[in-house]
């Protein structure tokens, strides 16, 4: 017996975050590249710059960032000053290409790159801002096996208030978990991160939001 059920297949995430951009689907104006919010509303961002920059200078020597999903760099922007060297990555090639124009710096870098897949460049630092979330749980899981290079990784997370069920899978695009009642929590199955140690960095409740912006910096060894 033949069964004709049509099968609708996820696009390749490339293909969904550029989409995302393309047709504004996280608002701005139709010419600008935007990430959305949550990367421009001042009471969600200024915080998370004080307290990543005050982690920066903190190093002997400046570290070098690897920024996963960098966006539209509106906060990576006001990061690269506190770095040996910073390297942006985003997986639009169109979006990597429009802030290379945009943004300038000796010792910045940017690159479209597929973080699931690329292989990642080597550094003291990591930072993925509101990008797991996005992301199905084999995809994270293919991070997270690279995230082991690092020595720091500080992981932003939009998550319910209240008690949740972690790491409830979704296809990866513009949707996050938060709608299943879910976020992301690497410490849990299926992802079980060892690290060194955690620390939270920041908890936002932003107006007009539901939830909360967690970031968290875990050393990694």
């Amino acid at each position: 017996m033949t069964n004709n059920k049509k099968i609708t297949k996820p696009w390749p995430t490339k293909d969904a975050m550029a989409q995302i951009y393309e047709k504004n689907l996280w608002g701005g104006k139709r010419s600008e590249f935007y990430s959305g919010l949550g990367s421009h509303r001042p009471e969600i961002v200024n915080p998370y710059i004080a307290v990543i920059s005050d982690f920066l200078k903190n190093f002997e020597t400046p570290p070098v960032v690897c920024d996963l999903g960098c966006g539209d760099f509106n906060i990576g922007k006001e990061l690269v000053k506190y770095s040996k060297k910073y390297i942006a990555i985003d997986i639009v090639t169109d979006l990597i290409a429009h802030n290379k124009k945009e943004f300038k710096a000796d010792n910045l870098e940017f690159h479209s790159l597929d973080i699931a897949e690329d292989e990642l460049p080597a550094a003291d630092c990591v930072i993925l801002r509101q990008v797991l979330q996005h992301l199905s749980n084999a995809e994270i899981k293919s991070v997270l096996g690279k995230l082991y290079e690092f020595k720091y990784v500080v992981l932003t997370e939009h998550l319910p208030e209240e008690d949740f069920e972690p790491n409830k899978d979704i296809i990866s695009g513009q949707g996050i978990r938060l709608k299943k009642q879910s976020g992301v929590n690497l410490l849990e199955p299926p992802f079980n991160f060892i690290g060194k140690e955690e620390k939270q960095l920041l908890c936002v409740k932003s107006p007009g939001f539901k939830g909360v912006l967690v970031t968290t910096l875990y050393k990694v060894f």
